[in-house]
């Protein structure tokens, strides 16, 4: 916020750096997406039952420690630095994919997991990292340029994984563990360090974790405000990740090629978005605008979604959707300019802690209110009551942006 940002090339050259580490980091987790369930169908004698209940307790698990280690991770990368937290991250990825590939029961593959969900929790560093060498104006671009590393990650990853899977339900595990490993030394030879030494700060438990990352955010005035839009935003990506092959095989009656084709077709739209259409909007329109705009998007997105009553209105659906990838770009970079240089990596840990609430409590809220919308006994006839929902959720997200942003013009775009 202070210190001038480090000269054009060097700052291209260490985003590319973090773009690649973040990409590599998706495609891993992307791999086992596929395979996980039924490694563990494999220890629980195919009974879908039980591995639905156990599958869904691993997911809690993974979001629980991306909720309280994110805020650890943070504040650590801004006492030590973002390379070393990104490289042990790394590191601790590969090593852990190898031990669950390796895992001989459930209790080794449970433990896995929750060593997967603590490593994984270096997002949150390396968008510190992004806001360390990206001028103010720049980053929301930025922050949807690593959107696509996503994207790419999760649907290449995917599908890769399947593919692996066919050969041994393990394959991917170790592949996925390469990749990790490769990112490492990666990082280890060529990811330079963002957070010169005169910026970091003394490691503070009261900081480092979710009580404290969350007491941060409201020691920040409208930092607080954008928290709950960057909570309710998130709650809408819960949605998709939740009910959508349900809700698509339930109402559309689509087989997996028609599922996965349609993922296909949403994940490109939105790397489009995020690669280009961001960057173009905010350099012309604003922060604020893209924020604004990327919420009503969403609203209408995820209306014509749970309103849809055939599958090709569903797919009209998708570009619009796609447009809301706006909103999350903005928030995070509207967020990133209201802390200092040196309190980058405890925001984004706080902000990882508030999306890690959104990813605990959202499955139970959207497949519950899925389950009711479609039951033969009470249901009410309304199987996209899920998207709707997510909707209200945009609308309320909306208005509280509005309002939060309403004295801060000036300072945030």
């Amino acid at each position: 916020m202070t210190d001038s940002p480090p000269e054009v090339p060097r700052r291209r050259a260490a985003f590319i750096f973090v773009f690649i580490t973040v990409l590599l980091d998706m495609l891993a987790i992307g791999i086992v997406i596929p395979v996980l369930p039924k490694l563990v169908l494999s220890f629980v004698e195919g009974d879908h039952v039980i591995a639905a209940d156990i599958y869904g307790i691993f997911a809690t698990v993974w979001a629980l420690m991306q909720f309280v280690f994110s805020p650890v991770q943070g504040a650590l990368s801004d006492h030590f630095g973002r390379r070393p937290v990104i490289l042990v991250s790394n590191f601790g990825l590969g090593l852990d994919y190898m031990l669950m590939a390796l895992a001989p029961n459930l209790a080794i593959l449970f433990i896995g997991r929750i060593i997967s969900g603590i490593a994984a929790a270096s997002i949150s560093t390396a968008n510190a990292y992004i806001a360390d060498v990206t001028p103010p104006e720049q980053r929301a671009a930025k922050f949807g340029l690593m959107g696509v590393a996503f994207g790419v990650g999760f649907i290449i990853g995917p599908a890769l994984g399947g593919v692996l899977g066919v050969i041994d339900v393990r394959l991917p595990f170790w592949v996925a563990g390469g990749l990790s490993v490769l990112n490492g030394c990666y990082g280890f030879f060529i990811l330079p360090e963002s957070l010169p030494p005169d910026r970091r700060v003394p490691f503070s438990w009261r900081s480092a974790n979710p009580v404290g990352a969350l007491k941060f955010l409201r020691s920040h005035g409208e930092l607080f405000g954008l928290a709950v839009v960057s909570f309710l935003n998130t709650m809408g990506h819960v949605v998709l990740g939740t009910v959508t092959v349900l809700y698509m095989t339930f109402r559309y009656d689509w087989d997996e090629r028609m599922i996965g084709i349609t993922l296909a077709i949403i994940g490109v739209c939105s790397m489009i978005v995020q690669g280009f259409f961001i960057r173009v909007y905010v350099a012309r329109f604003g922060e604020r605008s893209a924020l604004f705009a990327g919420l009503v998007f969403g609203f209408v997105g995820f209306a014509s979604f749970g309103l849809a009553p055939t599958g090709y209105w569903f797919w009209a659906g998708i570009p619009v959707l796609a447009l809301w990838g706006l909103a999350s770009a903005a928030i995070l970079s509207l967020m990133s300019r209201r802390v200092s240089a040196t309190e980058q990596g405890q925001l984004q840990g706080a902000n990882a802690s508030v999306i890690g609430i959104a990813n605990l409590i959202g499955p139970a809220i959207f497949s519950i209110s899925y389950a009711r919308a479609i039951s033969p006994e009470h249901g009410f006839g309304l199987p996209g009551t899920p998207f709707l929902l997510a909707a209200v959720f945009m609308v309320i997200a909306l208005i509280v942006g509005i309002r939060v942003t309403r004295t801060q013009t000036q300072a945030g775009s």
